[in-house]
């Protein structure tokens, strides 16, 4: 066999780039790209997109918009894939951090052809001045771009194609109401059931090429909390590890293994996750205990526990959220092998 050091670098780095494309394809491939593939979980969801989407193509309208919430991994992007496959509009992705001023966002809509999907992720963060634009946007398809100012200012009419915008947002409630009452299809996105996470890996390891027995499987999706985004990666790195500490093939054990590697534990926890719970309790003594406190403990920032870290905690009952901040429950303490128990009148303080 020839020494890789013998082979030329320019081919070496083709070959790299190939493979990483070759990467890429595969983990865009794992992606539904229609309401018929979309075939686990979300039923209540898909069947209410499939009525809405079947109707304006009846009447050769364009689709109502759509905002799509629920926590992160779930599938609101996917969703928004599927509709624009679905109405057979092209697809234009955004974030609503990165729409900083009002000539980016007029600059993208005057772009759009008659049934072109605009998606925003995370369209709660959108600017005040960004959003504004967006109110006769939705829903007189025009609008009134400012130029100059003081005494010099006019404004310039610009009527737009009729589009549909799929907001996704992780914090429904930080919404204004103006932009929240604009949107005419309103659907939120649940974890989902270890069973649906076990039918969407065996999806994603045919796809894949990937051998999974159904054991395999079983203790991927159930480590995977409650998230098809995370499912996939526990998937592909399982499949990691088969290939260089085993034949390639996936079953129980393999995968225990791996997991183990991986920091991810029976319930799904990882690192960060257990550090949480501990800071919680050593700390704070199982709280109660603001989330801001906590995130100065974990050197974190408070939006990463909102967002990624507390929805599980909260949805296996882990940690429940008061109005005095979050406590740790008697789960928590079992789960971690803790001495001692929690405050006595930890069950009693009311959600907040």
């Amino acid at each position: 066999m020839a020494d890789d050091r013998s082979v030329d670098p320019a081919r070496r780095r083709v070959v790299g780039a190939e493979a990483e494309e070759d990467e890429r394809s595969s983990l865009a491939s794992l992606r539904p790209r229609t309401l018929e593939e979309y075939d686990v979980g979300q039923r209540r969801l898909i069947d209410g997109l499939r009525v809405s989407i079947d109707a304006a193509r009846e009447r050769a309208e364009v689709l109502d918009h759509v905002l799509l919430d629920g926590p992160p991994g779930l599938g609101k992007t996917t969703l928004a894939h599927i509709i624009a496959n679905e109405m057979g509009g092209e697809f234009q992705q955004h974030s609503g951090p990165a729409l900083e001023r009002a000539s980016d966002l007029v600059g993208i809509l005057t772009n759009l052809d008659r049934g072109d999907i605009m998606f925003i992720d995370e369209i709660h963060r959108l600017p005040r001045v960004v959003e504004e634009y967006l109110y006769s946007a939705m829903e007189d398809f025009r609008i009134d771009f400012v130029v100059d100012s003081g005494p010099y200012a006019k404004t310039i009419p610009l009527e737009l194609e009729p589009f549909t915008l799929v907001g996704a947002t992780t914090r429904a409630g930080l919404l204004t109401p103006p932009l929240r009452n604009r949107f005419g299809i309103f659907h939120h996105l649940d974890f989902y059931t270890p069973e649906q996470l076990e039918k969407i890996v065996r999806r994603s390891a045919r796809i894949l090429e990937v051998e999974l027995d159904e054991r395999g499987a079983r203790q991927i999706a159930r480590r995977s909390r409650g998230t098809a985004r995370i499912v996939n990666r526990l998937l592909r790195r399982v499949r990691d590890y088969a290939q260089v500490m085993g034949d390639g093939q996936i079953d129980e054990a393999i995968a225990c293994e791996a997991l183990q590697a991986l920091g991810v534990d029976e319930q799904g926890l990882d690192d960060l996750d257990r550090k949480y719970l501990r800071a919680l309790i050593d700390y704070y003594e199982g709280g109660p205990a603001g989330v801001n406190a906590l995130a100065a403990t974990l050197a974190e920032e408070h939006d990463t526990l909102e967002d990624v870290v507390e929805p599980y905690l909260l949805k296996i009952g882990f940690v429940i959220r008061t109005p005095r901040g979050r406590i740790a429950t008697r789960r928590a303490w079992e789960h971690l092998g803790l001495e001692g128990e929690p405050p006595a009148n930890q069950g009693n303080l009311p959600l907040q």
